[in-house]
């Protein structure tokens, strides 16, 4: 296989894996509808910029790191499943709050420095990630890629990421999605709050001996 269709193979497999539903899909959409459009855009740079490192961390190996040293892989599931909780839970507390329709992006919610750091918490928070991108490598890199392959994987994989998470955020920050948010804020937000909430939980389990919770 050329370099050129390795290169377009691996990027089909992140677009792939970047619109499969999971908690970055939620926040964001969360973010665009509940905030503005800008906050939105902010929580798609933050996603970017995680896959991005990831991605980077993968090339240099830091997959096969993970599934070699299990207590390490383990140990940043509990911890990332322990962030996902908190961040469903002050999602779940704070679905009673009211949001005016003609007041979009206070300056407490919409930061772009704040939401940009939020999305980016959240997809460093799980470790699969990372094994994602190491598997997808492995399976489709050669074994000395060509140094330009090196070189334009990990931008191509935040174009990707970003691009997706732009459309979502685009989708969700127009006038009628936000409507229909302002009207049903109360279970959206603990339905989303849940969701996350679920996924921080199973991924926390993921990390736990087994004898602990059986």
């Amino acid at each position: 296989m050329s370099s050129i269709a390795v290169f377009f193979s691996v990027i089909a497999a992140v677009f792939i894996g970047a619109v499969s539903p999971g908690p970055s899909f939620v926040l964001v959409s969360r973010i665009a509808v509940s905030r503005s459009r800008k906050a939105g855009l902010a929580a798609a740079f933050g996603m970017g910029a995680g896959s991005v490192i990831f991605a980077t961390l993968a090339l240099f190996g830091l997959s096969a790191l993970l599934m070699k040293v299990e207590w390490l892989y383990l140990a940043l599931k509990v911890a990332g499943g322990l962030y996902l909780i908190y961040v469903g839970i002050r999602i779940w507390r704070n679905a009673a709050h009211d949001l005016p329709l003609d007041a979009p992006a206070t300056p407490a919610a919409g930061g772009i420095l704040r939401n940009f750091g939020f999305a980016l918490g959240t997809q460093l928070s799980n470790p699969k990630t990372a094994i994602f991108y190491g598997s997808i490598f492995a399976a489709l890199l050669p074994s000395s890629p060509a140094p330009w392959l090196l070189m334009t994987v990990p931008p191509a994989v935040f174009l990707v990421e970003v691009g997706w998470y732009t459309v979502v955020t685009l989708a969700f920050s127009s006038n009628r999605p936000r409507a229909f948010y302002v009207g049903s804020k109360l279970w959206i937000d603990r339905v989303a709050g849940a969701v996350i909430g679920a996924l921080g939980t199973r991924l926390m389990m993921d990390g736990l001996p087994r004898h602990l919770w059986r």
